[in-house]
C-alpha cells in the first residue's frame, strides 16, 4: 500500500505541476479570468502550505507551484479577481492573506486584508461550519475577529450533528419495524459528506493539531466516516473519497491500516492516469480522454490536488 501511496503522491505533484500554466489567471494572452481561477489558486496554496510544514520530498516537486504563487501574491491583478464574484470575495480575500507565502513583499496581503470588513470576522449570519473556517483562515492571517473558539463551535459543527443525525435516523428505522438499511446507501448526501470532511479539516488543521474530540464523540464519527468511505470506494466517487481519507486520519487513525482507507487510496490508485491526473470528481463525472487540454484541467484538477493533499497529509507523520 505504500508504494501505491508514493505512486498517487509522485504522479498527483508531477502532474499539477506540469500544468501550472493553467493556474496562472494572469498568464498573457489568457482571456479574462473569473473568480474561478482564483480559487483553483487558492487552492493550490493551500497544498503549498500543508507541504511547506513538512521534510518530506514534496517540496522538490512543488517548487515550480511555490514560485507561481509568489509571484501572483505580489501582482495586484490576482486579488481583484476576488471581486467577479461578491458572495465569495471576503472568503477568498481571507483566504489569501492566510495562505501568503514566506518571505515576500506583503504589502498587497495586507490591503487585501484591510478590505474585510467586521461584519467579514465576526459569527453574526454565519453557519457553525462557516465561524470555523473564517476562525481557521483568521488565526493563520493574524487578523482580529470574534469567532468562538473551536470548542465551543464543534458541538454545533457537522461532526457532532451528523453522527447524531445518522443514529435517529437507524432509531426511527428500529421504531417503525423498518429493515436496516443497505451499507452501500449513501449515510450522507454529498453536500453533508462534504460539510463534514471540512469541518474536520478545520478543526484538525489537516492533520497538524489534535481536535480535542472525546472518545464519545469519536467512536460514531469514525463509523460515519468508514460508512460513507465505503460507499464512495463502491461508487467511484474520488474526491470525496479523498477528503474522508484526510478525515480518517484527522480523527486519530491511520488510514492505511483501515480497510475503507486502504480500499479508498487503491481506488485511487485504479483511477490516476498514467501522467498522473485523477480525471476528475468521480467515474461518472470523468473528463473524456480526447477531451481539450484546458477542458480537461478544468474537471482533473481539484480531484488530483485533494489527493495529492490526502498523500502528504498521510506520509508527513503526526506532529
Amino acid at each position: 500500500m505504500t508504494s501505491s501511496l508514493d505512486r498517487l503522491s509522485a504522479g498527483t505533484l508531477d502532474w499539477l505541476g506540469a500544468g501550472l500554466d493553467h493556474f496562472d489567471p494572469c498568464a498573457a494572452g489568457r482571456r479574462a479570468a473569473t473568480h474561478r481561477q482564483a480559487k483553483a489558486v487558492l487552492e493550490l496554496a493551500l497544498l503549498c502550505h500543508c507541504s511547506a510544514r513538512t521534510c518530506g520530498p514534496h517540496g522538490e516537486r512543488l517548487h515550480g507551484a511555490t514560485a507561481l504563487l509568489r509571484k501572483l501574491w505580489q501582482n495586484p491583478d490576482f486579488p481583484r479577481l476576488f471581486d467577479t464574484h461578491p458572495p465569495s470575495a471576503p472568503t477568498y480575500r481571507l483566504v489569501f492573506a492566510a495562505l501568503a507565502p514566506d518571505g515576500i513583499d506583503d504589502t498587497l496581503r495586507r490591503a487585501t486584508l484591510a478590505r474585510l470588513g467586521p461584519d467579514s470576522l465576526s459569527p453574526a449570519g454565519k453557519s457553525p461550519l462557516k465561524r470555523m473556517e473564517t476562525r481557521f483562515y483568521a488565526d493563520k492571517a493574524g487578523a482580529d475577529h470574534t469567532i468562538e473558539p473551536y470548542a465551543e463551535l464543534v458541538g454545533l459543527s457537522p461532526l457532532v450533528t451528523l453522527p447524531a443525525q445518522a443514529r435517529a435516523d437507524v432509531s426511527r428505522g428500529d421504531a417503525a419495524g423498518e429493515a436496516p438499511s443497505v451499507e452501500s446507501e449513501a449515510p450522507l448526501s454529498d453536500s453533508e459528506g462534504y460539510s463534514l470532511t471540512h469541518a474536520a479539516f478545520f478543526l484538525g488543521d489537516y492533520g497538524h493539531t489534535a481536535t480535542g474530540l472525546s472518545e464519545e464523540a469519536l467512536a460514531p464519527l469514525r463509523d460515519l466516516v468508514r460508512r460513507m468511505l465505503d460507499h464512495c470506494v463502491e461508487q467511484e466517487r474520488w474526491d470525496l473519497a479523498a477528503e474522508l481519507v484526510i478525515t480518517q486520519y484527522i480523527l486519530g487513525q491511520e488510514p492505511l491500516r483501515t480497510p475503507s482507507g486502504a480500499a479508498a487510496v487503491a481506488c485511487l490508485a485504479r483511477a490516476q492516469r498514467s501522467d498522473g491526473a485523477i480525471p476528475g470528481r468521480s467515474a461518472a463525472l470523468m473528463a473524456s480522454p480526447s477531451a481539450p487540454p484546458a477542458e480537461f484541467f478544468t474537471k482533473a484538477y481539484h480531484t488530483t490536488l485533494v489527493t495529492a493533499l490526502m498523500t502528504i497529509v498521510l506520509s508527513t507523520g503526526r506532529p
